[in-house]
């Protein structure tokens, strides 16, 4: 069995890790506890969802009735594995217990952290390829890029969101009560709530968070196959659920996440790293009289990171409505303007602050991190538990964020791939970073767009967080032109645009009937 203290052994072997590159960056976690959900959101079986067409669109069989004799010989099993649960299965309880969605949004992050490792390069000059038909053979398949990371989360929030208001849909329509509700004999290990439990919602989670973590991280098949029979099972020892609960959520879970896996085969991710196309992107750019195109400064060159990403499906606004709001053109090199944005780096690069050091490490979210989206999971996670949000506006929550993260760096990659600006380290060598040089166009900063579009949504989600959501937004940005990675309107258009973006996000939760 696994120990409930894997995922933090992941996590402390990546902060260890990161701890020599990134100074002040970990990839910790948070450490929940489980609450009690008073609000059960009984009308989220109406709520709009993504993928499926609504709640009822996947059928669920009915229950057995509470005064079956079927179900009595599921509550005397039930209570027969919570006399025999050991401590680490009661510890178990509790760790799973406290939010299944948010500990598997944690999972991904460290996913996505454990595979940021860009491959190094062959004897011959050239990169290898990571291939998912054999995603544990170096390179290991994903690389796990910010925009791979922005798309897995994504797709994990949606999975679950459309599986839970489905389960939500069944939950209220059959009403069967939890087990404690049923048998005062039952004394459950975490806290009681008033929940239908049929289908269980923790079943649901487990099957459509392990399904989609198998699809994104094919290396990790097993891995996620166990852990997702540690969180069905924990309801069992905790006594929230009896097994036909379980086998119900199961059976949901993995019908929702087959749709979003199909729908992830035709998001046009398959065709983002289109090295063939570069030279055409190039040739277009020139002939709009742009002169001085980025380059790769790695040695050897490396292959330009995911340059038709820009192409990728968006969740919240169609691709004409992202060409319509893709920023104008940046300053192009000799122009004041631009010379002006150069001395800026120039003058930071000579004279670094601490605090401008710290600040720039803090945020570099580079290899073995789990990136600017992962970031702000992070801070939407502990914004949820502050709020002990139930799962369902959990999975809201979640969906509504990555949905305009991801939409938020399509729309940025967009417009890096179509002007083609060179880093401040091309335009002068003398301006030293104090963090890695990504490899892609400059304009507009990814930190940015990314951040600008999460405060955007977490400041319309939780209003009373907006100023300081905002600020961090400011910092994430201040933090590449600190570092030399970007010119400031690099960073300041990438927040006016990622801001925009996001908003289309903050639209669709206005309008999904959660209100």
């Amino acid at each position: 069995m696994k120990n409930i203290y894997f995922v933090y052994r992941l996590a402390l072997g990546f902060g260890l890790l990161l701890a020599f590159s990134q100074c002040d960056k970990t990839v910790d976690l948070p450490v929940f506890e489980p609450y009690a959900e008073t609000n059960l959101d009984a009308n989220a079986g109406n709520w709009k969802t993504y993928v499926l067409t609504n709640g009822a669109e996947i059928g669920v069989p009915a229950p057995e009735a509470a005064v079956s004799a079927a179900y009595q010989t599921e509550l005397a099993d039930l209570k027969n594995k919570m006399a025999a649960a050991t401590d680490e299965q009661k510890d178990l309880a509790r760790h799973w217990g406290a939010n299944g969605v948010l500990r598997w949004h944690a999972i991904a992050r460290e996913l996505a952290a454990q595979y940021n490792v860009p491959p190094n390069y062959n004897a011959d000059g050239t990169y290898p390829s990571p291939d998912p038909m054999n995603p544990t053979v170096y390179p290991r398949f994903p690389f796990a890029t910010p925009p791979y990371a922005s798309r897995a989360f994504a797709l994990l929030a949606v999975a679950q969101y459309d599986a839970l208001v489905t389960a939500w849909h069944h939950k209220f329509q059959h009403n069967r009560l939890a087990p404690y509700k049923n048998d005062s004999d039952i004394r459950p290990l975490i806290p009681e709530n008033d929940l239908p439990s049929y289908p269980s919602e923790d079943a649901v989670v487990a099957a459509a968070s392990r399904e989609l973590l198998k699809f994104l991280f094919p290396g990790e098949a097993a891995r996620m196959t166990e852990l997702a029979e540690e969180h069905k099972n924990s309801r069992l020892w905790a006594g929230a659920n009896v097994q036909s609960d379980l086998d119900a959520g199961e059976a949901l879970g993995v019908a929702v996440a087959a749709r979003i896996i199909n729908y992830a085969k035709t998001d046009r991710m398959g065709m983002a790293n289109n090295q063939a196309g570069f030279q055409g992107q190039k040739d277009d750019a020139i002939a709009r009289g742009i002169t001085k195109l980025w380059t790769s400064t790695d040695v050897p060159a490396r292959p330009p990171m995911l340059p038709t990403y820009g192409n990728v499906k968006t969740w919240n606004l169609d691709q004409a409505t992202l060409l319509a709001n893709r920023p104008d053109a940046p300053p192009q090199p000799g122009t004041p303007a631009f010379e002006t944005a150069l001395d800026e780096l120039r003058a930071i690069a000579k004279n670094r602050t601490r605090e401008q050091f710290r600040i720039a490490s803090y945020w570099a979210d580079g290899v073995g991190s789990y990136t600017p989206p992962g970031h702000w999971n992070r801070k939407a996670a502990e914004l949820i538990y502050e709020k002990q949000y139930n799962e369902m506006r959990t999975a809201r929550v979640m969906a509504l964020l990555n949905t305009g993260i991801q939409d938020a760096g399509i729309a940025c990659w967009d417009v890096k791939y179509y002007y083609l600006l060179p880093r401040p380290t091309e335009a002068d060598p003398a301006v030293t970073t104090c963090t890695g040089i990504p490899n892609f166009p400059a304009y507009t900063s990814g930190h940015s767009s990314f951040s600008a579009a999460a405060a955007e949504v977490l400041s319309y989600l939780f209003p009373d967080k907006a100023a300081e959501l905002d600020a961090m937004a400011l910092e994430a940005a201040n933090s590449r032109i600190y570092g030399c990675i970007h010119y400031r309107f690099d960073s300041e258009v990438g927040l006016t645009h990622g801001k925009k973006i996001g908003s289309f996000a903050v639209l669709r939760g206005q309008s999904d009937g959660s209100q």
